[in-house]
């Protein structure tokens, strides 16, 4: 038994925000003076029901609320007691596996009918670089980590490389219906879900589109009954309902500050702060300040040319409690000048107390150097190197 017809989204983008849609369901809440409101008789006529607490992170089903229930997922037959069991999760915090000890408080329980799975496969659409557009996998076992069926069975594996001009064929649908063992009419089925699938995951320009499990009922329907969609954040100018959706209630406050200006915020233990833009480039910097008797204690992320000049606007918050910053940018697409530029303009309004370490390079650094050089504003002269900078950044801690 499951919840049926559930959608549980992650979206990517603002570097995985939350958001979590629903298809035909019922979603209770807590109005302004604590009564239940979104009422529905839609569920009264099902056989079985399901309510599930709304919050983002796994495991909720095993949970414990501070009000005493225990499960953040329960099935009942009788709709009498759907009010009784969601004001014993509505206000109150579940603490998972996934939370801290406190748990996050329950703001919303989805109400929706259960639903019998007679037969759970996978399914996803997702793109790919090695193919260069979208890719269909599939597999027969559904209802599990699709790793490890991946690497027990890569034969029970099934992909189906996409055109994205031309679109999904019939012939690749139907191919996959079969390879997931959907049967006679149920064959059908799968197929038009499948198309459907696709179509969904070019309208909201999506990364990825995984259901799990994609599976059959006893009555023999076709049902995605679980699934999540990784949303593209570059397309956010033309999903701006999607995006609108984005729930940063159970984010950190410093991490919708660093939000606000454009910037992916990662805390972390220990007293260096990093300013890097790219993954690989921010990873390093975290080891070579660890490799030279550092600690990194938060990277902030800052992507493209336009991020970088709303660098400079970013409060001292986002710094708050360490002991020194150091900034390592490769201007590729940045133009280094422009990130000198927004560096002295923070420590100009910021009066930053604590020491500063710049490494750039790439694109006009010369003459960043000299901005940064002339300012008279860093302690620290400008790193030669990625070595150098983390030398000075973690002697410029030991002398405090």
């Amino acid at each position: 038994m499951t919840p049926s017809q559930t959608v549980s989204s992650s979206l990517q983008g603002r570097w995985w925000v939350g958001l979590e849609a629903f298809l035909s369901v019922f979603c209770a809440g807590r109005g302004p003076q604590g009564l239940l409101y979104g009422a529905s008789s839609a569920f009264l006529n099902a056989k079985e029901i399901v309510l599930k607490a709304q919050i983002l992170a796994g495991g909720r089903g095993k949970g414990v609320f501070n009000s005493g229930l225990k499960g953040g997922v329960h099935l009942t037959k009788d709709p009498k007691v759907v009010g009784q069991l969601a004001k014993q999760m509505i206000g109150y915090n579940l603490a998972t596996k996934q939370t801290s000890k406190e748990g996050v408080k329950v703001n919303k329980v989805m109400v929706a009918e259960a639903l019998d799975i007679s037969r759970e496969t996978y399914l996803a659409i997702l793109m790919d670089r090695s193919c260069n557009g979208p890719v269909l996998v599939g597999s027969p076992q559904g209802g599990v980590d699709i790793e490890e069926v991946a690497a027990s069975n890569p034969e029970l594996i099934f992909k189906e490389q996409i055109d994205i001009f031309e679109g999904i064929k019939d012939s690749q649908a139907q191919r996959m219906a079969e390879n997931l063992g959907f049967l006679g009419p149920l064959r059908n089925q799968a197929a038009d879900q499948i198309r459907k699938l696709y179509n969904l995951f070019l309208k909201v320009d999506a990364t990825q589109v995984e259901v799990n499990p994609f599976g059959e009922t006893p009555e023999g329907q076709v049902v995605c009954f679980d699934a999540k969609i990784n949303f593209d954040d570059n397309a956010e100018f033309r999903q701006k309902d999607i995006f609108a959706l984005d729930d940063t209630s159970e984010n950190e406050p410093v991490e919708n500050e660093a939000a606000r200006y454009g910037l992916k915020y990662i805390g972390l233990d220990g007293n260096i702060a990093c300013f890097v833009n790219g993954a690989g480039l921010a990873m390093a910097t975290c080891d070579i300040i660890f490799l030279n008797g550092g600690m990194y204690s938060q990277r902030l992320g800052s992507p493209g040319v336009k991020e970088s000049r709303r660098a400079s606007t970013g409060r001292g918050t986002l710094f708050s409690g360490v002991e020194a910053i150091l900034v390592n940018i490769f201007g590729g697409i940045v133009n280094c000048a422009i990130i000198a530029n927004g560096i002295t303009k923070a420590c100009r309004e910021l009066e930053l107390k604590v020491p500063l370490v710049v490494r750039l390079e790439g694109t006009n650094v010369q003459e960043a150097q000299n901005i940064l050089r002339n300012s008279g504003l860093l302690p620290t002269p400008a790193a030669v190197d990625l070595e150098d900078a983390a030398k000075k950044a973690v002697a410029s801690v030991a002398k405090k």
